[in-house]
């Protein structure tokens, strides 16, 4: 039986980068389909009628919803290449902590960018402090579960095309302020599976405006 594997997707979002690096690193063929957020498909509507949001993987014609999920099924559904989560039940559990911890930092993100103008700085100071605390569990490893590229690192990776753009709005250096974490982005972006993956940074930098324009943000 040929599988099908479907991901619907906008260029820019760090949580799509998730599933599109999970999916190369597995070697997975897949039907790319880019999405306008601003007029949605019908397709996009039927397999995420909950939430309405991209990344949308849909194996064989089922929907599998939320990135971090996406790269756990992934994980199971094609466990015999390059295993991105431990196999081991503790260090399982604390990658899943790593990523959903992670995911916390998305609302302060979202002030951050998108959010008035006296938010941005508290927002940038707060981002800082978590990525603060994400470095401490990377210490002096050379991917977050050591030797090999996983599930944190994949969780992570994808804010990383983002940063320009969190540093020009926020007036923060992130090198300056968490340098482990810019030295491992830099070694994430040497495996093909992440630099096939990750948008361009200056092209985000130069969205950004167009979408706070959109969002009637000034």
């Amino acid at each position: 039986m040929t599988e099908e594997v479907i991901l619907l997707d906008y260029w820019p979002s760090m949580f799509g980068v998730r599933t599109r690096i999970a999916l190369e690193e597995k070697d997975i063929k897949f039907d790319y389909r880019e999405q306008d957020l601003c007029n949605k498909s019908a397709l996009l509507l039927e397999m995420n009628p909950v939430h309405k949001k991209i990344p949308v993987l849909i194996h064989n014609g089922k929907p599998v919803c939320e990135s971090l999920i996406q790269v756990m099924y992934i994980d199971e559904t094609w466990p015999g290449k390059n295993p991105l989560l431990p196999s081991d039940p503790y260090q399982r559990a604390q990658a899943k902590f790593w990523g959903y911890f992670i995911d916390k930092m998305v609302p302060g993100l979202a002030k951050l960018m998108w959010g008035a103008k006296f938010e941005e700085q508290e927002a940038g100071k707060e981002f800082i402090e978590m990525l603060k605390t994400v470095e401490s569990e990377l210490g002096d490893k050379t991917y977050f579960g050591g030797e090999t590229c996983g599930y944190v690192d994949i969780a992570l990776i994808g804010f990383y095309c983002w940063f320009d753009a969190f540093e020009k709005y926020g007036n923060f250096s992130i090198e300056a302020e968490c340098p482990q974490i810019i030295a491992w982005a830099k070694r994430c972006v040497k495996r093909g599976s992440v630099a096939k993956s990750l948008p361009d940074s200056d092209k985000i930098t130069k969205l950004v405006p167009e979408i706070k324009k959109k969002k009637g943000i000034e």
